[in-house]
């Protein structure tokens, strides 16, 4: 709220708002409205009793919550104040922002024409751009729809099934629409791996040079027993391999697609060992405060068409941080990832990218310069070329089994960073002899 004020002139602070150029500012504090408590229906539900059960309201009621009375008492002064004639709804881009909106000017009954600012940064250009593009409020009708079902959902299992479980089992137990059933996969999961049972097999290993492969076999578990093992060891050891085969193929690995909030927690989990939560709090520092990420609560790997023209000057802003930047510039912006520009595949946002907004990362802190570093390169990786390589495949036969080494020579590294151990040398000639050279080695 007050980015969006200084953008718009609202300079003046008041009581819980910002005045200023024709515009009065003010905010939420996540719901300052939220579905009454099943005692609001009837005052036998205070008490838990399972014949009570379900509740299921003919029409649900709201109530203001306690805990933010003040500010909605700020809201509900403004929006009936006479002066006031014309309502923005700049509450998040998403379906829980239009529900904190709609549920406020349906509970003061704001007769007011209401209109929708949608961006997806924070910047003062971003912001400047929306109030230029303002949307009719009816135009996200299904997206307050799809978050009233998602709120009325949560009500309806957290509830009753919450209630019931606790009356039952006499215990504090708790249910949820999300919970309930990802505890039952998580525990699904647990059941199988208590239920493994670990077995010993054998596999018998050809070395050549620094290099290690395995006999081929149709199943590679199917030898149970050291002795079958050490017996076909003892049998290859009678012959001299040669090498058959030698095939080589190009083989090009594209960039991959651009971040949305799950996959980036993901990532940040596997390489950093950030929580879900921990990372969202960070991206979410970064589109709010420092206003160099796009919107972070968005299901989309991909990008609308119209976001083309932005992606120079999103280069140009991240130049100084990101060498790999320049390129890209020098390239006029050139997409080689082509298929991440995909309308049909952007609902609410676009994917995770960095802004116009030139990054001052000495106010990072550490954790979120991570954060910003997974989001930039993962956005550069699109303008840059496949990762290509060469894999050499050789056929080495003892009698009549195969052993097949497989070497790897990069081409052209593209968006992936040099790293010396992509590379695995195999100097290797067709009908060359090769010594039997064999091992057995246990598995599990």
């Amino acid at each position: 709220a007050i980015s969006i004020a200084k953008v718009i002139g609202a300079t003046k602070k008041k009581d819980g708002y910002y005045e200023g150029s024709g515009y009065r500012v003010s905010w939420c504090v996540g719901h300052l409205i939220q579905m009454a408590n099943p005692d609001s229906y009837d005052e036998k539900y205070a008490k838990w009793n399972m014949e009570d059960l379900p509740i299921v309201p003919s029409e649900y009621k709201y109530e203001v919550s306690k805990s933010t009375k003040k500010q909605f008492s700020v809201l509900k002064k403004l929006l009936n104040d006479k002066e006031i004639e014309n309502v923005i709804n700049a509450c998040d881009a998403g379906r829980e922002g239009e529900l904190v909106a709609r549920w406020i000017l349906q509970y003061v009954h704001a007769n007011k024409k209401v209109t929708r600012l949608w961006i997806s940064s924070q910047t003062d250009k971003a912001v400047k751009q929306g109030f230029k593009e303002l949307k009719p409020a009816e135009k996200y009708d299904n997206l307050y729809e799809s978050a009233l079902a998602r709120a009325t959902a949560d009500w309806l299992v957290g509830l009753n099934v919450t209630r019931a479980l606790t009356v039952k089992y006499q215990d504090n137990l708790s249910a949820g629409r999300v919970q309930t059933p990802t505890l039952a996969l998580v525990r699904r999961q647990e059941e199988k791996i208590e239920k493994f049972m670990p077995q010993k097999y054998y596999r018998i290993a050809l070395r050549l040079g620094n290099q290690t492969a395995y006999m081929k076999q149709k199943n590679i578990y199917a030898i149970k027993e050291r002795d079958e093992a050490e017996k076909k060891k003892r049998h290859l050891d009678n012959f001299k391999g040669q090498i058959r085969n030698i095939n080589s193929k190009v083989k090009r690995e594209a960039a991959p697609l651009l971040y949305d909030l799950t996959e980036l927690q993901r990532e940040a989990n596997k390489r950093y060992g950030y929580s879900a939560k921990k990372t969202l709090s960070l991206v979410q520092s970064l589109y709010e405060i420092h206003k160099v990420v796009s919107y972070p609560r968005t299901d989309s790997r991909y990008l609308s068409n119209d976001i083309k023209s932005t992606l120079m000057e999103r280069l140009q802003a991240i130049r100084k941080y990101d060498s790999r930047a320049e390129e890209s510039i020098k390239n006029k912006a050139k997409v080689i990832l082509k298929k991440v520009f995909n309308d049909s595949k952007v609902t609410d946002h676009h994917a995770l990218i960095p802004t116009e907004q030139v990054p001052n990362y000495s106010k990072f802190s550490a954790d979120e310069q991570k954060i910003y570093n997974l989001i930039v390169s993962r956005f550069l990786g699109i303008f840059a070329q496949p990762y290509t390589v060469e894999e050499l495949r050789v056929v080495v036969t003892f009698d009549k089994d195969e052993f097949i080494f497989v070497g790897k020579k990069v081409l052209d590294y593209g968006w992936k960073n040099k790293d010396a151990s992509e590379e695995v040398a195999l100097n290797l000639k067709k009908d060359t002899v090769v010594s039997p050279n064999f091992t057995v080695e246990e598995k599990l």
